[in-house]
């Protein structure tokens, strides 16, 4: 199987954004979001077949090109053929660029589920959640709600909360 045919539904990408994650980043928005919160910024997104299929190399080259980190947005990622997300993730890491997932279940519902073993080794930082109207909060970096948490990883492995973005 050549990893670069492989494809991912994405609607649009971002360069140079400084929304989605510190710093300049690659934010690679993909379709299909089944949590359909209400008051969503990004509606369009919720349909599985809206924007384009891409190959990995197609989005491999546009990350290569503008030398930024990436974001994963959408809609949410984890609607997406999580095997090619993967395979997406991984080919990302071997440019030393970092990756910001940004979904609207929490960390508990996936970091257990096996289906998402392999994605969460490659994933950097995630933004756990979904969007909650009564939560909004335009003041707090990187997220919609209050109930949406910024996760890293720390030195064992383990999810925890990346407090230099959660004040």
């Amino acid at each position: 199987m050549n990893i670069y045919s492989q494809t991912l539904r994405v609607i649009k990408i971002f360069h140079g954004t400084t929304v989605d994650g510190p710093g300049l980043r690659t934010s690679i928005y993909f379709a299909g979001c089944e949590h359909r919160c209400p008051h969503c910024h990004n509606p369009e997104s919720w349909d599985m077949n809206a924007g384009e299929s891409m190959s990995i190399a197609n989005i491999i080259e546009e990350i290569v090109e503008n030398k930024f980190n990436v974001t994963f947005s959408g809609g949410d990622p984890l609607y997406q053929n999580i095997e090619n997300l993967t395979l997406l993730a991984k080919e990302i890491h071997r440019l030393n660029k970092t990756i910001w997932l940004y979904t609207g279940f929490t960390i508990e519902e996936i970091k257990d589920d096996e289906k998402y073993k392999d994605l969460l080794k490659e994933i950097d930082v995630i933004v756990d959640g979904p969007f909650m109207i009564d939560k909004k909060n335009i003041d707090i970096l990187f997220r919609g709600s209050t109930n949406q948490r910024i996760l890293k990883k720390n030195k064992e492995g383990l999810w925890e909360l990346y407090e230099e973005y959660n004040k």
